[in-house]
């Protein structure tokens, strides 16, 4: 059985790097109009090299289990996750144009890469980093479909468009390779491994830069409605959810133990950068990204924990 203290080992290395992030944007290392070139590297192909890393060989992506309701899980779980923070938002006294839509978007977004892959990866091992991975397909989808529209009204056709991007484009390659028991020559799979270990830690920084901006003026980060509120549903009531549909659905175990790795996690990153381009209020995200996931440092392991002997896995 793992131990909260093995878990806070763990997430402490995610954290540091990303307070390291905010430091390299404070001292401008990361500056503003360095991100944007950095954000593509990431996208491009840091990240694209850990699917295919973790996809190609994966004995658990085999399964059609994994493989056709992974996706509908990430799905589902924003979509809940979205529409139980839109109505609490509003009993906490939140209203369009006051930050409603932002904090319903942002309380619905969990953290869904930067600090699951490395405890999946250290818990479980990359067939579990790929079955997240995939799950993450459906996380994808909801946040540029109707995560789009709830922030900002935006068409279905637009949210469609950022779908088809090189994250997916190459799940969607590294997924048929798999099942086609194709291999890549090994010098190439040298080259995916090497670029693969730089995708998490490169993320985390560039989080952090993005989110050290405001932290200049730290009052304003904490709101007296959407701070708490936000903390009580992403860290409270949807773990809760998470993790009784994990114990009672015919699921297989490694779906169960990404439910069990996503109950815990703290608001995630993206929907700052989305807020800022889409019409959202950035400074809401920001409260409910960082009251989350300082909070968060606390109680991911606690919920892990008995999550793990809760469920049974």
């Amino acid at each position: 059985m793992t131990s909260y203290f093995q878990l806070l080992t763990i997430i402490l290395p995610a954290f540091t790097v990303f307070g390291l992030g905010m430091w390299l944007r404070r001292l401008q290392w990361i500056g503003e109009a360095a991100e944007t070139g950095l954000l593509k590297l990431l996208v491009n192909i840091l990240y694209p090299c850990l699917i295919l890393k973790s996809v190609l060989g994966n004995q658990a992506l085999r399964e059609p289990a994994n493989l056709m309701i992974a996706p509908l899980l990430g799905f589902g779980t924003l979509a809940v996750g979205m529409g139980v923070a839109y109505y609490a938002g509003r009993m906490f006294g939140l209203t369009i144009g006051h930050g409603l839509r932002t904090f319903a978007f942002a309380v619905g977004i969990y953290n869904y890469g930067y600090i699951p892959i490395p405890l999946m990866q250290t818990l479980w091992g990359s067939e579990h980093v790929g079955v997240l991975l995939v799950y993450n397909v459906g996380v994808e989808f909801a946040i540029w479909t109707i995560g789009l529209l709830l922030l900002s009204g935006l068409s279905s056709r637009d949210g469609w468009r950022k779908i088809v991007n090189p994250v997916a484009c190459t799940l969607l390659v590294a997924v048929a390779f798999n099942l086609l028991r194709l291999e890549v020559p090994r010098v190439l799979g040298n080259v995916f491994e090497l670029l693969a270990g730089c995708a998490v830690p490169f993320g985390l920084l560039l989080s952090g830069a993005a989110v050290e901006p405001y932290l200049r003026k730290p009052l304003d980060l904490l709101h007296r409605r959407v701070t708490p509120a936000a903390c009580m549903l992403r860290l409270g009531v949807l773990p809760v959810a998470f993790l009784a549909f994990a114990k009672w659905s015919p699921l297989t175990i490694e779906l169960k133990r990404v439910l069990v790795i996503q109950a815990a996690m703290p608001a995630g990153m993206l929907p700052l950068v989305i807020a800022r381009h889409y019409g959202g209020q950035p400074l809401t995200a920001a409260q409910i990204i960082v009251g989350t996931t300082l909070l968060g440092l606390v109680v991911i392991p606690l919920w892990i924990v008995f999550g793990l002997y809760w469920v049974g896995v």
